[in-house]
This record gives structure tokens, C-alpha cells and sequence, in this order.
């Protein structure tokens, strides 16, 4: 499981769009998601309560944008290996995952 219920709670006052790319500087990253078999890292600092966030994905490329629970939760890596959740993250801000992966 992706989302405990104290995360969704800590998430939920971080509703999606109340950050833009330009506020990456000064945003907590609330979650970080990677899939174990890859580069592949999701950084959450929003989410709709449903099924929607918004943060920082590295990559091919580095970008902010939107991803799905879902879609996240459905993929399968090699080994059949999905997406886990970094537990021990600390606290950083968007844009420090910007600049270097942390």
C-alpha cells in the first residue's frame, strides 16, 4: 500500500493546486515514491484526496507535473517489483529534488 491513512491525512492539507512550478523552491516534499528496479522517482507535495498528485518526476527527463495513484500502484517493474514508498525520506523541498536526486 502506497498511501497509509496517516499519510493521506498529512496529505490533506496539501490539497492539489495550491502550488505552482515557479512556488518548487519552498514546497515540502510531503512523499517519495520509486520504483526499486529503475531511476524512476516521484516526489508528492499535492494530492485531490482521490486518486491525483502533483509533485516532481525524475526520470528520462526531470519535470513537474501530474500522476496518478493508480497508475503508479499498477506498475511492475522488472522482477514484477512495484513502486515503494521511501520511509526514511527527510525534509526537502521541491526544489532540492530538482537540483540533485535526493
Amino acid at each position: 500500500m502506497l498511501l497509509t491513512k496517516e499519510l493521506r491525512k498529512k496529505l490533506e492539507k496539501h490539497p492539489l493546486g495550491k502550488h505552482s512550478e515557479e512556488d518548487a523552491k519552498d514546497v515540502k516534499i510531503i512523499v517519495k515514491f520509486f520504483d526499486p528496479t529503475s531511476q524512476w522517482t516521484w516526489y508528492i507535495s499535492e494530492y485531490d484526496q482521490k486518486d491525483t498528485f502533483f509533485g516532481l518526476v525524475r526520470g528520462h527527463e526531470t519535470e513537474f507535473g501530474y500522476f496518478s495513484l493508480a497508475e503508479l500502484e499498477s506498475i511492475r517493474g522488472r522482477w514484477g517489483l512495484g513502486i515503494e514508498r521511501d520511509r526514511h525520506f527527510g525534509n526537502h523541498t521541491l526544489q532540492e529534488a530538482k537540483d540533485k536526486a535526493i
